[in-house]
């Protein structure tokens, strides 16, 4: 086979491959990822948001005081998934740019796969033990509280409709949101490496007609979900639209006063009406007409002061931790940090533990240091948890690196 014929017949495979190097080139121009450094601030408000989740999730005690729900009007779970879209696009976007669309979609639905795995294994225990503690300690009252009463009348049915996430014992809500919006994710993220804004702008028109027409998907036995996904997506894709360059182009907030300032006030506004909310005395000093419009603060269709709250909360945050701040090698910030970077593992634990520390504290530690004793326990086998994972991926690391070499 003579030279011309091998060229003649590697030119269309050359030809396609210089085609798709300059449309993903074309891409990157339009759609510009942050530069690939590791911002640890985001690994610690991830675990941040892990540690609140997990106090805000114990009913009835005095450890959700410790969260931000109470001094504010979003809370951990607004921030989980704001930093998750942001994430899941520097990871996936990062891939799909450097190796092809087909490959990033692939990894990013095991991903999914990953996720609705977890949930599973989740939802299993977790049904498991409400029902073991509730039957063997006599506690029946469980069952009701913890929505796994309809386990008992329809045991098939139930665990069919838990299987599609539309049955959802209470607490068990944020992890389900998050698979739906992360397999919603590869034709999302598709456009947004092409038309960031555009897609941006369509979130928020979805947003604003599903909490104009009420759009949302249906619950087992009966009901909604708790975090419309409608509404949800918003803040997932505007972590997104961040990771994309928005967060680049909007560098120029942070040098804002007036913004700023802005900012603070609405943030004491919103801890003003929270414990307006929370403490019967406040709440006669808080006109009718405007409790009207923040109480009861709606989570479910993430109310826009929701969304204003956690923006106004990240620009000072931001703003007061740059990216090279040396407190993030603190010692004492290495906990968060750890539980951030392995954030599903210690959110699944979190949520479980949750019902545990519920029970713990029902059973007669109900007493405050009881309770701090409960929750800082709960606290440290999360941490436990993540420096484990740490270690056991360092090990399986290193151990691939040894037979590669070998």
């Amino acid at each position: 086979m003579t030279d011309e014929t091998i060229y003649a017949a590697v030119r269309p495979l050359r030809a396609a491959v210089l085609l798709r190097r300059r449309l993903w080139e074309t891409i990157t121009i339009r759609s510009v990822l942050a530069k690939p450094r590791r911002d640890v601030r985001l690994d610690l408000f991830r675990g941040l948001a892990n540690w609140l989740i997990f106090l805000g999730h114990i009913p009835d005690s005095m450890l959700a005081w410790f969260t931000t729900r109470n001094y504010g009007f979003s809370d951990g779970a607004d921030l989980f998934v704001l930093i998750s879209g942001y994430t899941a696009t520097f990871v996936f976007g990062s891939m799909m740019m450097e190796r092809g669309f087909i490959i990033g979609v692939t990894r990013l639905l095991r991903r999914v796969w990953q996720l609705y795995v977890a949930h599973l294994l989740l939802f299993l225990v977790y049904l498991t033990a409400v029902h073991y503690m509730a039957h063997s300690f006599d506690e029946l009252h469980l069952m009701d509280q913890f929505n796994v009463a309809p386990l008992m009348s329809f045991p098939v049915e139930t665990l069919s409709q838990g299987l599609i996430l539309k049955f959802k014992p209470l607490n068990l809500d944020v992890l389900p949101l998050y698979i739906v919006l992360m397999a919603a994710f590869p034709v999302v993220l598709w456009f947004m490496l092409r038309w960031r804004n555009a897609v941006m702008i369509g979130s928020l028109a979805l947003y604003l007609a599903a909490r104009h027409y009420g759009w949302n998907l249906p619950s087992y036995p009966a009901g909604v979900w708790y975090f419309n996904p409608f509404t949800w997506q918003l803040l997932f894709v505007f972590g997104a639209w961040l990771a994309l360059g928005g967060a680049a182009a909007s560098r120029w907030l942070l040098s804002s006063r007036a913004l700023l300032v802005l900012s603070g006030g609405f943030l004491f506004f919103a801890l003003a009406m929270t414990l307006a909310e929370r403490i019967p005395g406040l709440r006669e000093y808080v006109p009718d007409g405007l409790a009207a419009a923040f109480i009861p603060n709606d989570k479910t269709n993430l109310a826009p002061y929701r969304v204003v709250h956690l923006a106004s909360l990240a620009l000072i945050v931001v703003s007061l931790i740059p990216i090279d701040w040396p407190g993030l090698k603190s010692r004492f910030l290495q906990p968060l940090i750890r539980c951030g970077q392995q954030s599903l593992s210690v959110f699944c634990v979190g949520l479980f533990l949750s019902f545990v520390a519920h029970f713990v504290i029902e059973s007669g530690s109900e007493g405050f240091w009881a309770q701090m004793l409960v929750g800082a326990a709960g606290l440290w086998i999360m941490t436990i948890v993540a420096y484990y994972r740490t270690w056991s991926k360092d090990v399986d690391r290193s151990r691939w690196i040894e037979e590669a070499g070998g």
